[in-house]
């Protein structure tokens, strides 16, 4: 037999309503119109106060713990149904109070007795004038002024609901939010709009139940009055104690959820842009401002210090304040510290689940920085300034080159030597390096200078260097020399193997990321250029332009060079000279640095020759038909030059003709990376050249 049917009766209509929870609240409103008509017994009455009074304190507890309005956005309809509720209690309390309210105090259940004996204790004028009050809180102040907000609230919800839908088609146009988002925002639009137009609405009902309270309270006492002298013979003193009284406590049980309701009703339309419960928001926004605290403690000290003032009380009320304001600077300060603690040890470790653990296993990190035991010092401890300046690398290459760089993922390495760190790009380690973690690194101590230290090379240029201990690095730099802590020498190699490794770090992901951030009428060129995939076409130039070191900042410039050129043509090559054509501005004053001019190495002409005669055109296509032996006496009469001047700390670039210009670059990345090539096109108009070596001259 089935478990359903055995069950106890109870338990199976408990469960047969959970059921169906839309057929039972159907019910119960058509059972709450019913009460308007069909008399109800005092115990029946009873039930239903109490019903009443546990909804409306059920409303209060959960309006003072939602974060957002939004998320009780079917107040309104409940708030209908529970004034509903109350003004059909209102009717069938008003029918026992004229029918048997001559019979005593308990005529209209206990519920009333008891608040009418509580509230009354022996004197309906006490009674009446305390209904009067809670009548006059809840109409003039609670529900006058949540109307008010409800009104301004609806009437600015719509007013701004236009500019905040163009707001979130920006969004979407600039790829800021994908569709999905755009949709939830547009919905969550909608629905606060509504809800607040709705809340408009419902404040009326607050307000009609409070006069139709005191409408009714009034035929209440005079109607009992009137049927008590006339038709059971009672005094007017009797009729008017009796009624009265019965009169005050249906009042009363009327209007304490009314008000409690009211305060819901309120506490939902103030929210506003606050997030959070209101304890939450109340205490974390008082938190901010201990010092006035501290004022409200000392000035309720100086107001029980007057003449007839109980000093006991205020002195008290003073010690509570300004201990409220110790406890909650107390709590904002170790919030910060905390903040600050995770902040500086970076997101808390998860448990990962097997799976997790396969995916992290396959994961490729695109840099990596690996360090050895006696380095674990330099990324663990709070004071540690290695993460932070390896963060500060993404800025810098955002503003040098107009990218930015993936995050580096720091981590200690069992396996590595102890004071040696390794660097690691896209899953493969570049380069390792060795540093003492509690030294400094002197650079270039010269010949004269004798250092008590270990003799090194610096990991980034190879420079001669020395570590020393971190107590002669004031004596260093009185002598002159370059001090550089371990943290600069792993941060400077760093920043060389990633300029090294920017083609292979600016990827398909990081391309398209910078055209979402373009104009629209940017990324409509992008989708206009030739081939099957116009972003893979500008990452390839962009990877072409960071291998020789040009910033690409100037993003529309540069799309807008390889849509001039990209439309007929997808030749890396060629759309790349083309766009270095229009950054000649931007290269020349690369070039020059600081002095006002750029110094050159030439080629003579006969090498020029050489070189335009070897270059065969074929369409879109170029190659260079020179032969090995030639290549290799240019590379070697370039080196020479090269390096000659190196030595007199010149770095020149190496001028050449447009047509040439990809080729030479190709013969000398591998023997001078550094040496910048550029073509007679590339120079700028207003650049002046100095030549400072000719090859083959």
């Amino acid at each position: 037999m089935n478990g359903e049917k055995t069950g106890p009766l109870g338990g199976g209509l408990f469960s047969a309503g959970l059921a169906n929870r839309d057929i039972g609240f159907a019910v119960g409103v058509a059972m709450v119109l019913a009460v308007l008509f069909v008399p109800l017994p005092p115990v029946m009455l009873d039930l239903g106060l109490a019903i009443s009074l546990s909804i409306s304190a059920l409303i209060l507890m959960v309006a003072l713990w939602i974060p957002r309005p939004l998320e009780f956005n079917s107040f309104p309809q409940l708030l209908l149904v529970v004034t509903l509720l109350r003004l059909s209690l209102n009717v069938a309390s008003t029918r026992l109070i004229l029918s048997e309210g001559h019979t005593g105090p308990g005529a209209a259940g206990g519920v009333i007795e008891g608040f009418s004996r509580f509230i009354v204790a022996g004197s309906f004028v006490i009674g009446v004038v305390i209904f009067a009050i809670l009548v006059i809180i809840n109409f003039m102040v609670i529900t006058k002024g949540s109307t008010r907000i409800a009104e301004v609230a609806a009437r600015f919800s719509l007013d701004a609901m236009p500019g905040k839908q163009m707001a979130i088609d920006a969004d979407l146009g600039t790829g800021l939010i994908d569709e999905d988002e755009a949709r939830r925002r547009r919905k969550e639009l909608e629905d606060e709009s509504g809800f607040f137009g709705a809340m408009d609405g419902a404040a009326k009902f607050v307000r009609g139940d409070a006069v139709a309270g005191i409408i009714i309270t009034l035929i209440n006492v005079i109607g009992g009055i009137l049927i008590g002298t006339i038709q059971h013979g009672l005094s007017v003193g009797e009729a008017t104690d009796l009624y009265t009284t019965l009169t005050i406590g249906d009042g009363l049980v009327s209007q304490i959820p009314a008000l409690i309701v009211s305060i819901a009703a309120g506490l939902i339309v103030t929210k506003g842009g606050t997030v959070g419960a209101a304890n939450e928001a109340v205490l974390a926004q008082l938190a901010r401002f201990p010092k006035a605290l501290y004022m409200a403690s000392v000035l309720l000290f100086g107001i029980g210090l007057l003449p007839g003032f109980p000093v006991l009380i205020f002195v008290l009320m003073a010690a509570l304040m300004a201990g409220l304001g110790i406890y909650m600077q107390r709590q904002a300060r170790d919030a910060q510290e905390a903040e600050a603690r995770r902040a500086s040890a970076g997101p808390e470790a998860i448990p990962l689940t097997p799976e997790d653990e396969l995916k992290d296993a396959i994961r490729i990190d695109d840099l990596r920085l690996d360090v050895g035991s006696s380095l674990v010092p330099l990324i663990s401890n709070d004071t540690s300034v290695l993460p932070g300046k390896v963060k500060s690398l993404r800025k810098l290459f955002a503003r040098e080159f107009g990218f930015v760089i993936p995050s580096v993922r720091i981590k200690d390495d069992a396996a590595l030597p102890s004071g040696t760190y390794a660097i690691s790009v896209q899953g493969v380690e570049a380069v390792r390096g060795e540093i003492k973690a509690t030294g400094l690194m002197v650079l270039n101590p010269g010949e004269g200078e004798t250092i008590p230290g270990t003799p090194t090379k610096d990991p980034a240029f190879g420079l001669d260097a020395v570590w020393v201990d971190a107590g002669f690095g004031a004596e260093a730099e009185r002598r002159g020399l370059t001090v550089v802590d371990p943290e600069s020498v792993i941060t400077t190699h760093m920043t060389e193997v990633i300029k090294e490794h920017m083609p292979e770090l600016l990827t398909y992901a990081s391309v398209q990321a910078l055209i979402d951030g373009l104009d629209r009428n940017y990324q409509k060129l992008v989708t206009d250029l030739s081939g099957p995939s116009p972003v893979i076409l500008v990452q390839h130039v962009l990877q072409a332009l960071l291998a020789e070191r040009v910033s690409i900042r100037n993003l529309p410039l540069i799309i807008e060079a390889i849509a001039e050129v990209g439309r007929n043509s997808s030749n890396v090559v060629k759309i790349t000279e083309h766009v270095r054509r229009k950054l000649s501005n931007q290269i020349c004053n690369a070039l020059a640095g600081d002095s006002s001019f750029i110094s050159v190495i030439t080629m003579s002409p006969a090498w020029e020759s050489e070189f335009i005669e070897a270059v065969r055109v074929s369409g879109d296509e170029r190659n260079f038909v020179m032969s090995p032996q030639r290549v290799q006496e240019f590379v070697l009469q370039a080196r020479k030059e090269i390096q000659r001047l190196a030595q007199e700390d010149e770095w020149p670039a190496l001028l050449v003709s447009p047509e040439v210009r990809s080729f030479v670059r190709s013969m000398l990345e591998r023997v001078s990376p550094l040496t910048q090539i550029v073509s007679h096109s590339e120079i700028h108009r207003k650049a002046s050249l100095r030549t400072v070596a000719t090859i083959g001259g």
